[in-house]
């Protein structure tokens, strides 16, 4: 998944192909971990590496390099080289407006976990 390529036109999902579908659910299996959530939050304001991630999320390198190559694969952030260390960002500006469409309808069903101060 490349996002800077040009936008697929949207397919009703009982069209979608087999293999489309599993494109779709590897997507949302990357999102479905709390901690790449969670790293994606931080990347959403300024670019880290690996130490200052594991340092913001209270665990391994070895851990947020696992989940930043996941992410990556599925083109949510993106990595660049500045001497020595690489450094990541987030890369998918559809993120948000997914994450805000799914927090909208779990509140819409009255999800008791969620509320504003969770954001």
């Amino acid at each position: 998944m490349n996002p800077h390529s040009a936008p697929a036109t949207c397919i009703p999902m009982h069209q979608l192909s087999d293999a489309a579908l599993e494109q779709v659910a590897a997507y949302f299996r990357a999102l479905g971990e709390p901690r790449r959530l969670e790293i994606l939050q931080w990347l959403d304001q300024r670019s880290y590496n690996v130490s200052e991630l594991a340092q913001r999320c209270s665990c391994s390198a070895a851990n947020i390099s696992r989940h930043l190559a996941l992410l990556m694969r599925h083109g949510l952030v993106q990595r660049e080289l500045r001497g020595h260390s690489a450094y990541y960002q987030r890369a998918d500006p559809a993120l948000d407006r997914l994450c805000e469409h799914v927090y909208q309808h779990l509140a819409r069903r009255g999800t008791e976990a969620l509320g504003q101060s969770d954001f």
